[in-house]
């Protein structure tokens, strides 16, 4: 059986609740979550919420989309030219890397080419492996092309090498 990544659109702050009723299903899922500091001056507090609201990855064979629609918050699957996206593994695991090593995480939302390829140009750039890497002030931005997001932070950067970002199929902007 061949597993992809699936996105699973949920009931609104029904993430967390989603994820546990497939870990009982043996279902493997995750929902990343950003922390962030929120408050002014000295009220400032560390809080979590979901990075991408309401959508919860699965890693499943295409048997068991049904099993995972039957849960009871789940709405549907998010549907990419009328069959559920296949979310690529660098993806995946690049949200799991950022969410695991930076804070106050920034998403925007970036137009999805049917190639999966996202091209910005009039910035300096670096190759690694097939992949560019640009480089900016104190700033990681990494594109999810199948998603149709970029996750950027402010981070301290020594060195493009030191960040270890899957570059198969995503584009790690520096």
């Amino acid at each position: 059986m061949n597993k992809n990544w699936y996105a699973v659109y949920t009931k609104p702050q029904c993430e967390k609740k989603v994820v546990a009723q497939l870990s009982k299903k043996r279902i493997e899922s995750f929902a990343p979550v950003n922390v962030r500091y929120a408050g002014n001056g000295n009220k400032r507090k560390l809080v979590t919420e979901q990075l991408f609201p309401s959508f919860v990855f699965v890693y499943i064979p295409e048997s068991d989309i049904t099993t995972v629609r039957q849960s009871s918050d789940v709405i549907n699957f998010v549907y990419w030219l009328g069959k559920p996206a296949i979310i690529k593994s660098a993806e995946i695991e690049n949200i799991q890397y950022f969410t695991g090593k930076y804070t106050d995480i920034e998403l925007t939302k970036i137009p999805v080419n049917a190639s999966g390829i996202v091209r910005i140009s009039n910035i300096p750039m670096k190759d690694i492996g097939s992949e560019a890497v640009y480089t900016a002030a104190n700033t990681i931005k990494v594109t999810l092309p199948s998603l149709g997001y970029m996750m950027e932070v402010e981070a301290e950067i020594e060195s493009a090498e030191s960040i270890e970002l899957k570059t198969e199929n995503a584009n790690l902007i520096i």
